[in-house]
């Protein structure tokens, strides 16, 4: 075995099983979704790409779709923005930081299931938490029902994920700057330059790796994220909240379209594998121009 070709054969067992895990099921998705499939998920006849012209004229599709691309980037956008100045404080020596830091860590450690539930019951019109302090301090005058319409419902919907997000977002952000060297910032501030200067010239250009990592990571979790908005709303009212992942859901086991589900998977898969490379590419465009 050449030096050159041994550490592609010491890998090759790993990347053939991967192909496979991953392979395979992408593989069933795409031959159910050009055939008919019966509720019990047995592929019958080719029905010439019926499953994709159904979803694509399917009154709801588009809607999903604009949907499901506003909760992904308000999620991913406002954990960022969020995530960056928490764990720039979290980075600064203080009495008490790493109690901070476990603090801002014990989310990750909950089940999103189980957060879900929390927030659900805490949104309640009736008993719930959120109301009945808001009329403790008088800002309120009657019950709201939170979840009950779409102006109220989708939007705490994408609060909720932004706050279950922040924990790991964080939690990379601290491993960037516990590894950016300090010399090159205690020149900075010899050299008289601000806080904000040593953030934009210095901390953000050096973080690049890692926003990269959790710009790519979040979208595609946030993406598929099933829990939040199943628990909360089931999409409702009146598909209002559903995203792509929820309406795929529903087309399968409550609507037994089978074909229509899997050719929905395959396009959500094209989707992020589209937005995944086309990020990537402008990524390395701009680590060669630097």
């Amino acid at each position: 075995m050449g030096s050159k070709t041994a550490p592609y054969m010491l890998i090759l067992p790993a990347i053939l099983f991967a192909f496979w895990i991953i392979g395979y099921p992408i593989y069933d998705l795409a031959n159910m979704s050009v055939h008919s499939v019966n509720r019990f998920g047995v592929t019958t006849t080719f029905n010439d790409f019926n499953n994709y012209s159904r979803l694509f004229s399917h009154q709801l599709f588009v809607g999903m779709l604009v949907r499901t691309l506003i909760w992904t980037f308000g999620v991913v956008v406002g954990t960022i923005v969020l995530s960056v100045p928490v764990a720039l404080i979290l980075n600064e020596k203080f009495f008490g930081r790493q109690i901070a830091r476990i603090i801002i860590m014990l989310p990750w450690a909950v089940s999103l299931t189980m957060m879900a539930i929390v927030w659900r019951w805490s949104l309640n019109g009736q008993s719930g938490m959120v109301n009945a302090t808001l009329y403790q301090f008088g800002m309120l005058q009657s019950p709201i029902e939170w979840l009950a319409t779409a102006g109220t419902a989708f939007p705490i919907e994408i609060a909720v994920g932004i706050l279950v997000s922040i924990p790991f977002t964080v939690t990379v952000f601290l491993g960037g700057l516990s590894s950016l060297p300090s010399d090159i910032f205690e020149a900075a501030r010899i050299d008289g330059a601000s806080a904000w200067q040593r953030f934009r010239y210095l901390t953000m250009p050096l973080l690049k790796p890692f926003l990269n990592i959790v710009l790519v990571l979040n979208f595609i979790y946030v993406f598929n994220s099933f829990p939040l908005i199943w628990v909360m709303t089931q999409g409702d009212p009146a598909n209002s909240t559903d995203i792509l992942v929820t309406w795929l859901y529903k087309l399968a086991f409550r609507y037994g379209e089978l074909g229509m589900a899997s050719a929905l998977s395959v396009v959500m898969f094209l989707i992020l594998l589209a937005l995944t490379i086309t990020y990537a590419m402008l990524a390395m465009r701009n680590e060669r121009r630097n």
